[in-house]
């Protein structure tokens, strides 16, 4: 019988000795062993992806994400100009409509006094 040491001292003691003095060793029957075989032969088998599948399936992913992204970006940007462009429409409208309120302005003073002027 050994000693009581220590948790480290019994951790070293356990760690030196062979593998094979520490396991309880397993037995079965000749039958259990056949029974037990066949199923443990036929594993199931994975299908490998190969390169060229691999290759076409990253191109596609790729160039899905890419051209998602890129439309995406380029719908933002076409809102932002037409934003702007639309802004611009805008201030040349009340820059138009002050210019006619203005010929109105002058061909009303101009009609008050063209009727003096005529030969």
């Amino acid at each position: 019988m050994r000693p009581l040491l220590a948790a480290p001292s019994r951790f070293l003691l356990r760690a030196s000795t062979p593998l094979h003095a520490t396991r309880a060793t397993f037995r079965t029957s000749a039958r259990n062993l056949t029974d037990t075989a066949p199923a443990a032969a036929a594993p199931v088998a994975k299908k490998p992806v190969g390169g060229f599948r691999g290759g076409i399936f990253g191109f596609l992913l790729g160039a899905t994400l890419t051209g998602g992204t890129l439309y995406y970006t380029i719908l933002a940007d076409y809102k932002a100009s037409n934003e702007l462009l639309t802004e611009d429409i805008c201030t040349l409208q009340s820059a138009v409509q002050r210019i006619e309120k203005y010929v109105q302005s002058l061909e009303a003073k101009v009609d008050g006094m063209g009727g003096k002027k005529k030969k």
